[in-house]
């Protein structure tokens, strides 16, 4: 929460603690017949106040999206990280010991240049999946979303 937040959260909270306060005293005077229209009264309150926080998060959460699209940049919650990167990789690379073995066993040589084509089939897709720019000529502009005509 920034500062302002924190302001606005405590501002709100005691706001809301006299209204609290001042539903209770009603109630006190009013008697119990007019419990449930002070309750509803106040949770309606509550709500609306619940309604403002959420509305300004989301407004804050759209800015900031805009921002990073208007920046060009990836956003900043991406997963572009070394290990989603070249993690799937390294465990084809560990999963093809056996496989390899399995396949050279069973068909020999052309079992094992299946089991590698797989290999290498599955790696290549995973590559084009996670970098769509790999997959397409140059320049080709198609899918590209910072290109405008």
């Amino acid at each position: 929460m920034t500062g302002m937040d924190a302001r606005d959260a405590q501002l709100g909270d005691t706001e809301l603690k006299k209204e609290l306060a001042a539903t209770l005293h009603a109630r006190r005077e009013l008697g119990e017949d007019y419990e449930s229209a002070l309750v509803e009264s106040f949770l309606e309150k509550v709500d609306q106040r619940i309604d403002g926080a959420v509305d300004r998060r989301v407004r804050r959460q759209v800015a900031e999206q805009q921002m990073v699209v208007a920046r060009g940049s990836r956003s900043p919650k991406s997963t572009d990280s070394w290990g989603e990167r070249y993690g799937f990789g390294v465990v084809s690379l560990v999963v093809a010991i056996p496989l390899s073995g399995i396949g050279g066993g069973v068909a020999e040589l052309p079992g094992l240049f299946v089991t590698w084509a797989g290999i290498v089939g599955v790696n290549v897709a995973w590559a084009l999946r996670t970098s769509p720019r790999l997959g397409r000529r140059k320049g080709d502009t198609s899918g590209d979303p910072d290109w405008r005509e």
